[in-house]
């Protein structure tokens, strides 16, 4: 699917709030119990992503003027990799990590980790990640994974 993909704005904190929340919701709900969605929702308010804006690297994917994900970069770690349910599976996530990927090659890093979800865990695998460890937040795993970038 065409998208542009950008830096995000503090214009777009709203929308990626909302893009993320209606991911948890639809698509990470198979996966995690409602209690941990609810926590989770609250980390990606609007004022929350515009504290993160300020934290990390964060782009999002633009189709027809709208955004419908967004992904960022803290350092040498991917996060907050979230597509709108309706645009899954058509690349755009896919697109976004090309981006991802660029900006730590430009920082000179080597080696990036993400804390995936379950939900998200074969996304990660199909981009070259590899499991490292599972990690438990109460009720909430989160698979820790990695990948080399400069061989």
């Amino acid at each position: 699917m065409e998208c542009q993909i950008r830096r995000a704005t503090s214009l777009d904190a709203e929308a990626i709030s909302e893009v993320t929340i209606n991911a948890l919701r639809k698509s990470s709900a198979q996966d995690y119990p409602p209690e941990v969605i609810a926590r989770l929702e609250h980390n990606f308010s609007t004022q929350a992503i515009h504290r993160l804006m300020m934290q990390r690297q964060v782009f999002v994917a633009v189709v027809d003027e709208q955004v419908v994900a967004t992904a960022s970069l803290d350092g040498a770690v991917v996060r907050s990799v979230f597509v709108e349910p309706g645009y899954q599976g058509k690349g755009i996530g896919k697109q976004l990590m090309v981006v991802i990927h660029a900006a730590a090659i430009d920082a000179s890093l080597e080696l990036l980790h993400v804390p995936s979800s379950i939900t998200a865990e074969t996304f990660y695998v199909s981009m070259g990640y590899q499991k490292v460890r599972d990690e438990f937040f109460g009720d909430e795993r989160t698979i820790v994974m990695c990948k080399r970038l400069l061989e």
